[in-house]
């Protein structure tokens, strides 16, 4: 079962010291960041976030990052308890964007998980978007990117390539599908997505970085209920792309897993 938002209506982007309303307490739910090297927006995110959603739990997952990502977070959460910094790569664990939400998942303690980008290309404000939807009972809430600011052509021909392949994929499989197959910006119920990825970890690419197509390809079509929140994806704050060859081909290896 697969809805828009109330209204139908795109969501834009907006500058980080936008207001949200604070429609509820927010302690059900944990925000996972997965970063590296994101130093120039990481704070500005956290900020925001503690400002804007009270009681919501942040879970910072580094990947490694060589820059003052850590001392930044680290010093946030020392005068804030619902902050933690998880240092993946100090740990020895596996890097990937997709391995760093499942970890931030799985140790969440919460109902509800939202995953966002560090570098505020997701414009925090759909949070509450996001959050509305999870509350009506939906699985799996999608925050689609409706337009996209200063793409060149290129990179919109390889986009549309690969999304092309992977609803064919989804297609064949009877999997779920989204308007948005690709999207990293998504909240969803914790135990679901564990449930899911206990019964398929081996499909997920831990070294990938499009962990909700893995976890769609693992989901029967019209077996749960998701909502769609669209929005404009926003130009890169700072930082850099970590798109890749290395990328690509973790991509490729998800369509065949």
């Amino acid at each position: 079962m697969q809805n828009k938002d109330e209204n139908g209506k795109k969501e834009s982007s907006n500058i980080i010291g936008s207001s949200a309303k604070r429609f509820m307490n927010y302690s059900a739910y944990t925000l996972i960041i997965p970063a590296l090297n994101e130093e120039s927006t990481i704070g500005l995110l956290i900020k925001y976030v503690l400002s804007h959603y009270h009681g919501m739990h942040v879970i910072v997952m580094d990947d490694g990052s060589t820059d003052n990502t850590a001392e930044i977070v680290r010093r946030i959460a020392k005068s804030n308890a619902e902050v933690k910094f998880i240092d993946r790569h100090a740990q020895g664990l596996q890097r990937g964007l997709t391995a760093s939400i499942v970890h931030g998942i799985s140790i969440a303690n919460t109902k509800y998980a939202i995953t966002i980008d560090a570098d505020l290309q997701h414009p925090p404000e759909v949070i509450e978007k996001i959050a509305q939807c999870l509350e009506k009972h939906n699985d799996l809430v999608i925050a689609t990117r409706a337009s996209v600011t200063d793409w060149p052509l290129f990179r919109r021909i390889v986009s549309k390539s690969l999304v092309l392949v992977g609803v064919f994929v989804l297609f064949l499989r009877s999997a779920q599908r989204s308007s948005d197959i690709f999207s990293g910006f998504f909240g969803v119920r914790s135990s679901f997505f564990m449930q899911v990825y206990k019964a398929n970890k081996n499909r997920f690419i831990g070294n990938g970085y499009k962990v909700l197509f893995d976890l769609l390809k693992c989901v029967r079509k019209g077996s749960v209920r998701i909502c769609e929140v669209p929005y404009v994806f926003n130009s890169r704050k700072g930082g850099k792309s970590k798109a890749g060859v290395k990328q690509a081909l973790a991509l490729l290896k998800s369509f065949v897993s």
